[in-house]
């Protein structure tokens, strides 16, 4: 069946109507990536942490939600049978559309060049949301790699998810996209609380320097909003190597400069704290909330 068709207000159902058929499994961390513009190295980041994650032990989805301009698979040098365009088109199940990738990390695959997928509607975007609450799989992380700007797609999975981070270069365009971004998410979707990563730094400094100045921004022209600093991500020719060789650098050169500085990100994520509760609005997994709430 096609993902169905839910608008953004759509009220979740109390735990006691919930089907308890199903395997209680616990509630999944879920954090999106994004970047406000495009060529900030935000795919990157999204793979590999997900891949550093599943290497530590935690069973990490990585889902591919640039969904006009789609390349996870190729950056990690998979080949997809189906897409998130078949489950769309109700043509496969979400299930069939996973595939493993390095350190067992799971993926769901995006099309590219789909212009359709591109112009999907908000209803429809929230109905790939909440097509994740089918999802038979224990998990402990979904990453979620969204698409470059303030299109509804990116604001509706950053919104569902527990976190977001954006990924910032120490460039006008991308410090000026990435606090447009933030304003957006905050004025309109009501996300208060932001990650940071630098990303392409010269130093560790200049990685602090850059979240310092756009949370000097944010504070003065947005108010309350919180950005976290996660780390940064050095310049590395080792990175650029496993990009050529369609590899996750960390998992390809794990002593090198990027796959450090990634893996220590990584390990900041995995001690965050699994949601207990919705919060009322469209959320990913958030029937394993309501479950877990009816249990305890």
């Amino acid at each position: 069946m096609p993902i169905s068709r839910l608008p953004r207000n759509t009220p979740m159902p109390s735990p006691e109507l919930l089907p308890m058929s199903s395997p209680p499994f616990k509630p999944v961390r879920t954090l999106a990536v994004t970047g406000g513009k495009g060529g900030v190295g935000k795919t990157n980041v999204s793979a590999n942490l997900a891949v550093a994650l599943s290497g530590m032990g935690q069973r990490t989805l990585l889902l591919d939600a640039d969904l006009g301009l789609a390349n996870v698979d190729v950056l990690l040098g998979l080949s997809p049978k189906h897409t998130l365009a078949d489950l769309v088109a109700g043509r496969c199940e979400l299930d069939e559309i996973i595939l493993e990738g390095p350190n067992g990390v799971l993926v769901v695959p995006a099309a590219s060049g789909r212009r359709h997928m591109a112009e999907l509607r908000p209803a429809e975007h929230a109905g790939l949301v909440n097509v994740f609450n089918d999802l038979q799989r224990d998990l402990d992380l979904l990453v979620v790699d969204t698409a470059a700007g303030i299109t509804d797609s990116v604001l509706t999975f950053c919104q569902a998810a527990q976190d977001a981070l954006v990924v910032v270069c120490d460039e006008p365009a991308s410090i000026t996209d990435a606090y447009a971004l933030i304003k957006v998410l905050a004025r309109e979707r009501g996300v208060d609380r932001v990650q940071v990563v630098a990303n392409m730094v010269r130093s560790p400094q200049e990685g602090r320097n850059l979240h310092d100045k756009l949370s000097r921004v944010c504070e003065r022209f947005i108010g309350d909003v919180s950005l976290n600093y996660l780390g940064a991500v050095p310049q590395c020719d080792w990175l650029r190597m496993a990009v050529q060789r369609q590899q996750a650098v960390v998992a390809a050169y794990p002593g090198s400069p990027s796959a450090r500085a990634l893996a220590e990100i990584a390990q900041r994520i995995s001690r965050w704290q699994a949601p207990t509760a919705p919060r009322g609005h469209v959320e990913f997994f958030v029937e394993r909330m309501l479950r877990q709430g009816a249990v305890a």
